[in-house]
């Protein structure tokens, strides 16, 4: 069978080559619809064959290296699968290191990079390994081929792909005060984490738009495990006055946070509103039906991966870009007007 072009893919894309081009190398500045087609056109044509082909001219491993913080976490599950898909029409391999965000994991998984077992990395734990850092502050090499996923670097030095989280997060609130919601808490995840400073960045702006001043009692400290949402759910009880809705910075929470209220007699959404954040695949089968932000993780995976492809067959800009796909409010049950 003929190779599949750069013309092919942009003939079915409906789009010039040159947004093709501009699609795979710099994905940035390439709108949301023809970024899409451009990837859709990728796998239906099979034109990533053509880095695996540079890759296994370069005699390299054909491998890609996935380090993730907790693989037991259900968030990275699709976001895996559009890697995967990427990589698989690109006949490459997927190694997946689970960190369990220990630093030295990181380092001992790296070593599949250094002994030419993998040829990039995909990073979903928000951080560089201290080595590759050690590296950069020196000058002593540039990075491996590596796109961070979800979670950016405080100082981006890699490509990155993930949402405007502070963005996401004020449709969030915006929903709520569009309901009548005035007293609205916010539970915050890991205060070390990138992504729940950017959360809570965006229920302050929504906050203060709307002329509501921040309380004493409108955080809520979390962790992103369901057993915090429950502990917050426990501090909920016990204010005065009670807030008529809250802000999640993910679904585990939320879903922690209505079971133990629930079990307390107290009734989402009559008497409190929730939203969560990331719609993960238990948030629409939830009772009551979670009203939370989607995040298109599948197309994350896949983008990221396609951005790696290109740094690994040598056709990659040497921009730092950063690519955040459209995320969206999913209004299901747990939130109604405030009476």
């Amino acid at each position: 069978m003929k190779r599949p072009t750069i013309d092919d893919v942009a003939q079915l894309a409906g789009v010039s080559t040159a947004t093709v081009s501009r699609t795979l190398h710099n994905p940035e500045v390439v709108s949301e619809t023809a970024r899409n087609a451009v990837l859709e056109a990728v796998k239906r044509t099979g034109y990533t064959q053509n880095a695996a082909a540079q890759i296994l001219r370069q005699r390299r491993a054909r491998a890609v290296l996935v380090l993730v913080p907790d693989i037991g976490n259900i968030f990275f599950s699709e976001i895996l699968a559009g890697i995967e898909r990427i990589a698989s029409a690109a006949g490459l391999t997927i190694l997946i290191g689970d960190t369990a965000n220990d630093v030295r994991r990181e380092e001992d998984f790296l070593r599949y990079l250094r002994n030419g077992r993998a040829d990039g990395v995909l990073l979903l734990n928000g951080r560089l390994p201290p080595s590759v850092m050690a590296s950069l502050h020196e000058r002593a090499s540039p990075p491996p081929p590596m796109v961070t996923i979800s979670e950016a670097l405080d100082h981006q030095v890699v490509p990155h792909v993930g949402i405007d989280n502070v963005a996401a997060a004020e449709i969030a609130v915006r929903h709520l005060l569009d309901l009548g919601h005035r007293q609205i808490a916010h539970l915050c995840g890991p205060a070390e984490n990138i992504l729940t400073r950017q959360r809570l960045a965006g229920y302050r702006k929504a906050m203060a738009a709307a002329g509501l001043p921040e309380t004493s009692q409108s955080l809520l400290a979390g962790d992103f495990t369901a057993e915090s949402g429950g502990r917050a759910a426990a501090q909920l009880l016990g204010m005065a006055p009670r807030p008529s809705a809250i802000f999640c910075s993910n679904d585990e929470m939320a879903m922690g946070l209505i079971s133990v209220l629930h079990s307390r007699g107290v009734e989402v959404p009559k008497d409190l509103s929730v939203v969560g954040f990331d719609d993960i695949v238990f948030a629409k089968t939830y009772i009551p039906a979670l009203t939370t932000i989607h995040q298109p993780r599948l197309s994350i995976g896949e983008c990221a991966m396609t951005i790696l492809l290109a740094q690994l067959d040598g056709t990659a800009g040497s921009e730092r870009s950063q690519t955040l796909l459209d995320a969206q409010l999913i209004v299901r049950e747990s939130t109604a007007t405030r009476l």
